[in-house]
């Protein structure tokens, strides 16, 4: 089948890949119809996350029609899925905290290091371990490719949202305007704050975060200044943090208010928090990070994919087929042609 295959970074190829087979009874086989590429991606196309094997299909995002379902996997050939970006068996300890995306057996998809993971999505079919627990079934009145958001970026900015403890009143500050940060502006909003202050250096995402509901202004020196004349000089109640690198780190203890929290799920690679522990110590700062648990937020996000189906489709900028993954990730990378979300359709 045609794939999407891991060489080197900056080095993505379409490539013949294996047929993916039933090994488990609680597998399924999906043919593809959608398939994202996330920013996530990009670690791996600059080498910023190491020790993938070569040939590897990429992708964790991804949604389509069972084709092929063990006896265990609680879905019928023909039924459509869409899928979380890592599986989770729903009964381990982290499942039942609803930490599904530190599930003890659970793996993520797009990545095999020495012989041993899972193939991810951009490709024509993917094999899905514990389906029945891993696999959602989607709305049927909501474009599939609009569902395929429930499975990282919404749920992403989703999560940066719900662990920030965010409340009627607040002012938060949210840094990147990629699709996790536009989806966590209108998370934000949805739980209820006063105002949202956003940021990004690409105007065209500075608008749509500003049809969002947000007030969006360049990253630069005049971050600061927007933030405190917005909160009377505090900083923001909340920062939710959706770039992962160093400056963004920095900027987000640069612009929340003692007692406040940040909210971090852009993923890190440095080996060091931007700011020393007497720093936190001295603002009384609450800092969260870490994957999101998308499974356990299925439920919570279909009623965001109802009211705001037509926004999260404009999110998705550019749907073409496997033969230009190569190409589009470098777009997608050097952010041209207004580029804010590829989805690939095999």
């Amino acid at each position: 089948m045609r794939a999407l295959l891991y060489h080197a970074p900056h080095d993505i190829r379409l490539g013949e890949a294996s047929e993916p087979r039933l090994v488990h009874d609680r597998d399924a086989i999906v043919s593809v119809e959608v398939a994202g590429l996330c920013g996530s991606d990009l670690h791996v196309w600059h080498g910023r996350e190491t020790g993938l094997d070569v040939g590897t299909v990429m992708g964790h995002e991804f949604a389509g029609t069972v084709v092929e379902a063990g006896p265990e996997a609680d879905w019928q050939v023909g039924d459509r899925v869409v899928a979380p970006f890592t599986t989770s068996c729903g009964t381990c300890f982290y499942c039942l905290e609803g930490l599904t995306a530190r599930c003890a057996e659970g793996q993520l998809f797009g990545w095999v290091q020495a012989g041993r993971g899972l193939h991810g999505g951009q490709a024509e079919r993917v094999r899905v371990p514990m389906a029945d627990t891993t696999l959602i079934a989607p709305p049927e009145d909501v474009p599939l490719e609009v569902t395929l958001l429930m499975g990282d970026v919404l749920a992403t900015g989703w999560h940066a949202a719900r662990k920030a403890y965010l409340s009627h009143g607040q002012t938060v500050a949210v840094l990147g305007l990629g699709p996790v940060g536009l989806c966590a502006v209108l998370a934000a909003r949805e739980r209820g704050v006063a105002r949202v202050l956003a940021f990004d250096g690409v105007a065209e995402r500075r608008a749509f975060a500003n049809e969002l509901g947000a007030e969006a202004h360049e990253v630069g020196a005049g971050a600061r200044a927007a933030v405190h004349e917005a909160t009377h000089g505090r900083g923001a109640d909340a920062v939710l943090e959706c770039v992962g690198s160093p400056a963004a780190a920095r900027l987000a203890f640069e612009l929340v208010r003692p007692g406040g929290t940040i909210s971090a799920v852009g993923v890190h690679h440095e080996a060091g928090f931007a700011f020393s522990p007497v720093e936190a110590y001295d603002r009384n700062l609450t800092y969260r990070i870490g994957r999101c648990p998308a499974r356990a937020y299925a439920e919570e996000l279909r009623p965001l994919l109802h009211r705001h189906a037509a926004s999260l489709g404009r999110m998705i900028t550019h749907r073409v087929p496997l033969e230009r993954g190569p190409e589009m990730y470098r777009l997608f990378d050097e952010k041209r042609d207004g580029v804010l979300k590829v989805v690939f359709t095999p």
